[in-house]
């Protein structure tokens, strides 16, 4: 029985990949930002474990964690969670830059570094879900798109560090996907959100079991979805 630790499982892809662990038996640890969260995370998957962490504030959260009993070994830490505000370059807000480069980028990368001990001993799997925006940079997308770009860079150089710990790293790369963050999206371009247009986020969860289940004589290192309509 494998053990997940999975961040964003409240909604969306993440809420998605969790479902399909949970169902087929896995354990689930599932990060919460709050205790209120947790506890809402706690009761939509029976018996699932969870942490509490502000990924917004990713210099604490080896604080929040050495206060919580963590997994001995972690199969797969699977980074799902994430945020975006758009805006041009001139109108963007060190705040906005920091709140989308803490979340997108810094909290995994402490994260990653929390858990590694876990994911050495499992010889586990790391998948960071990135995005279209970390392959290619658009107009009012470039906060977004520079902690996107940063997680590749980080996934990407992971790898080669882990390749010989048996440690896996891949990175999925969704368009646009039905979801809330996908309405909030639609809602800053001042566009009519129709999910029936964008990935279903299960789609999503079926491309990132694969690379999870893929036996040990290969790795996915990048796995692109895009919309098929």
């Amino acid at each position: 029985m494998a053990t997940h630790v999975i961040t964003g499982a409240g909604s969306g892809i993440g809420a998605a990949v969790a479902r399909r662990l949970h169902a087929r038996g896995d354990d689930l640890v599932l990060h919460a930002r709050d205790a209120a969260r947790a506890k809402e995370l706690a009761a939509g998957f029976p018996g699932a474990k969870t942490l509490v962490g502000d990924l917004a504030d990713p210099g604490k959260l080896s604080w929040a964690l050495s206060h919580q009993t963590l997994p001995d070994r972690v199969d797969s830490l699977l980074h799902i969670a994430g945020v975006v505000d758009l805006g041009p370059v001139g109108e963007l807000t060190p705040k906005s830059w920091h709140r989308q480069l803490n979340v997108n980028l810094i909290a995994p990368a402490e994260l990653t570094r929390l858990f590694l001990p876990q994911l050495r001993v499992a010889q586990g799997h790391v998948v960071f879900v990135n995005s279209g925006a970390g392959l290619s940079a658009h107009a009012e997308w470039a906060a977004y798109a520079a902690s996107k770009h940063g997680l590749k860079a980080l996934a990407d150089a992971l790898r080669q560090e882990e390749h010989g710990n048996g440690v896996r790293v891949t990175s999925v790369y969704p368009g646009r996907t039905a979801s809330p963050m996908q309405a909030k999206v639609h809602q800053q371009e001042g566009k009519e959100y129709d999910p029936a247009r964008w990935i279903d986020p299960e789609s999503v969860a079926t491309a990132i079991l694969m690379a999870l289940d893929l036996p040990r004589d290969a790795e996915v290192n990048d796995l692109t979805v895009r919309p098929g309509r």
